[in-house]
């Protein structure tokens, strides 16, 4: 693998999906509407269907030219011969990761709300972090609550990607942007919109008018 891809724009995450032919539906449908990351979670999923889904998924991201990470898991990352991995509190160090990973795949780590976590998660060598949740989260409604300022402080310190998560609809996703993420991270939003192509493109639509809009300003 060559130069590492960029972890920007819209971020899906799937949804828990026993069905691989109903995941792959939901996610092509995701994916044609211009998803540039998609991560793949299974909490339900058997080691079995981990892989025969994770697979399935790498064949479909590189169909659409779409960064594929998997979460918490950099063996079956290895084994999809994903982008990536996404770590979570409980998932180990960026340094096993990279272990099993070497230095040409992607590390993410979730740093909730906690600058000092992802400051060492840059220094361990993290290729992006994630922050959140921002808003109320159906997914995970017990999670930590962040503040956009977080995200400020992480664009003036911090020199790799930011991604936000937790509850972030096409309301609220504009002031992360302007607080510095780089991607939005959703799960719902995306998943179980009544469109799911229609609401992946209002996703990325917003992003890339945000993002130029900033571009532009800093330019002046």
């Amino acid at each position: 693998m060559s130069r590492k891809p960029a972890i920007k724009g819209l971020y899906a995450i799937t949804p828990d999906k026993l069905n691989t032919a109903e995941l792959l539906r939901k996610t092509r449908l995701a994916l044609q509407g211009g998803t540039a990351v998609l991560q793949y979670r299974n909490k339900l999923a058997d080691a079995d269907l981990l892989l025969e889904q994770a697979l399935a998924l790498r064949q479909l991201t590189r169909e659409f030219g779409t960064t594929f990470i998997v979460n918490d898991n950099a063996r079956l990352a290895l084994q999809a011969d994903a982008d990536g991995v996404h770590l979570g509190g409980e998932d180990g160090s960026v340094a096993a990761a990279r272990a099993i990973l070497g230095h040409a795949r992607i590390i993410g780590v979730s740093c909730y709300n906690r600058a000092p976590l992802a400051a060492e998660a840059v220094t361990q060598g993290a290729d992006y972090v994630a922050f959140g949740a921002f808003f109320p989260s159906g997914i995970k409604p017990d999670a930590v609550r962040a503040e956009p300022g977080l995200l400020e402080w992480a664009r003036r310190e911090l020199n790799v990607p930011l991604v936000a998560i937790g509850g972030i609809s096409l309301s609220n996703g504009a002031a992360l942007l302007q607080a510095g993420a780089d991607a939005l991270a959703v799960i719902s939003a995306v998943f179980d919109a009544a469109d799911i192509q229609s609401s992946a493109q209002e996703f990325s639509t917003l992003i890339s008018k945000v993002q130029h809009d900033i571009s532009k300003s800093n330019v002046i």
